[in-house]
């Protein structure tokens, strides 16, 4: 009698509960297609802002050249250099990068020669970027403050050596947030991941909506879990994510201080939206033989980065923001991909004629693409690594990490085309005149994209913080007035 009573108030358990299920996802459905029940109507934090200040730039794309090329055998000829490879380098110390080096001058391998009305010089292993210096402006003296990837990289993207500060492509879509409702405001690119990986793209302390999306475009679905369940129509999913931003809503409204509640409801409604946006961005079937040909794709050695720059240019033709390619290239003629492919401890000759093979038809590409389709004015494009290399030796014919000169250029977004600043010393060694740290590149990067860098901030733990620090100064002489 008991397990028959039991049996009944089980059945009649399951009865109720499946019934209220049911007629809760019938209700949902209905209220939504009368209107009652409407997604969220808070604020998205990643809505579009005007910039406080008219600025020319609206984007940014991000040639991140992981493990650092170096400055004297890519675009800071140093004659002197060539004439005393194997002599004692004066002032040289062999604790200077990473390892130990010889304190003996090593000259580039490679011939030079000067280029466009500017005369900038540049290596021959840059044939094709070499057509487009004139849309540059060099900065030579570039200097940071570490010999180590992973804390140099912080220091580019996040003005600080050490995790858990937002990364500029943060800050920036915190600031202005996005031109597109429909993708990610700040995409990452990248094939082997670089060193020190995810914290180097982190929003830090900024909500994590502000996080950049990862991707490794080589595959057939750059972005993964984007396809609508198969039982599901379009409002019938619509529907369902409508009663869970309701429930969500209510959960964060008594939580004001989880600054992710926020952010986690935002990234559902993305994603919906990115199920038909992302594909069609990604999807390089809809460029011409020609175009996909000028970036490379056709060939071995720039097909992946080649990739990577097509579809950098889809994305900020369709309002991203801030889109970073991270340099993922074969770092031998063997073809091993490295995580710092740019790191020439060995062979400077085998490891950068490798490297700019990769890269250089598919940036030359981008530059003109961006001009011939009348978003070069408007698209900052940034090029370099995360700090230089030394000019004596490790080992025969190595160069090691130098943080104390390299080279970094930049094109549009109202950069001075053809424009030479900074220099280092007479052997590329150390940076010697106007010497520009990362926080003055940030400054000017912030400045043309409409943003006083002083004014930035986001108060975190009793502190107002910003990009910069306490530093920063905007190089008003790459920049057109």
């Amino acid at each position: 009698m008991l397990l028959e009573h039991h049996q009944a108030d089980t059945r009649r358990s399951f009865l109720r509960t499946a019934g209220l299920g049911c007629g809760t996802v019938a209700l949902t459905d209905l209220l939504h297609q009368q209107g009652i029940l409407a997604a969220d109507k808070r604020q998205n934090p990643l809505a579009r802002r005007p910039a406080p200040q008219s600025a020319p730039a609206k984007a940014v794309i991000w040639l991140f050249q992981t493990g650092s090329p170096s400055q004297v055998d890519t675009f800071d000829y140093k004659p002197e250099l060539q004439k005393r490879s194997g002599t004692q380098l004066a002032g040289a110390d062999p604790k200077t990068g990473f390892f130990t080096t010889s304190g003996k001058c090593l000259k580039s391998p490679f011939k030079w020669a000067q280029h466009g009305e500017c005369g900038a010089w540049t290596s021959e292993i840059f044939p094709n970027i070499s057509k487009h210096v004139d849309d540059m402006a060099f900065v030579y003296s570039c200097y940071s403050q570490s010999n180590n990837h992973t804390p140099a990289m912080l220091q580019f993207n996040s003005g600080m050596i050490r995790q858990g500060f937002p990364s500029m492509g943060s800050w920036l879509t915190y600031g202005l947030g996005s031109e597109n409702s429909n993708l990610p405001a700040y995409v990452v690119m990248h094939g082997t991941k670089p060193r020190g990986a995810d914290p180097i793209w982190s929003s830090g302390f900024l909500p994590s909506v502000y996080q950049a999306t990862a991707i490794d475009p080589r595959g057939a679905k750059p972005i993964q879990n984007l396809e609508t369940a198969k039982e599901l129509s379009g409002d019938h999913q619509r529907s369902l994510l409508d009663a869970l931003n309701s429930a969500n809503a209510r959960h964060a409204a008594k939580r004001p201080f989880d600054r992710d509640l926020n952010a986690r409801l935002e990234s559902f409604e993305l994603a919906w939206r990115m199920q038909t946006s992302a594909p069609e961005a990604f999807d390089l079937g809809q460029e011409s033989k020609e175009t996909q040909e000028a970036y490379g794709l056709n060939r071995k050695e720039s097909k992946d980065y080649g990739r990577q720059c097509l579809i950098a240019r889809r994305l900020i033709e369709r309002g991203v923001r801030f889109v970073q390619v991270f340099a993922s290239c074969p770092n031998t003629p063997g073809g091993a991909v490295s995580d710092v492919p740019w790191d020439a401890h060995n062979d400077i000759n085998r490891n950068h004629r490798a490297c700019a093979s990769t890269v250089d038809q598919p940036t030359g590409a981008l530059l003109q693409d961006l001009k011939q389709r009348g978003l070069f004015d408007e698209t900052i494009v940034i090029y370099g690594g995360e700090f230089g290399r030394t000019s004596d030796s490790q080992g025969a014919a190595g160069r090691d990490h130098n943080p104390n000169a390299f080279t970094t250029w930049f094109a549009g977004g109202g950069f001075k085309g053809g424009a030479q600043y900074g220099a280092s010393d007479e052997f590329g060694y150390k940076a010697v005149e106007n010497r520009v740290n990362v926080h003055d590149i940030h400054a000017t990067v912030l400045h043309q994209m409409g943003i006083d860098h002083e004014q930035l901030t986001y108060r975190f733990n009793g502190r107002d913080f910003r990009l910069t620090d306490v530093a920063g100064e905007v190089l008003t002489e790459i920049i057109n007035g």
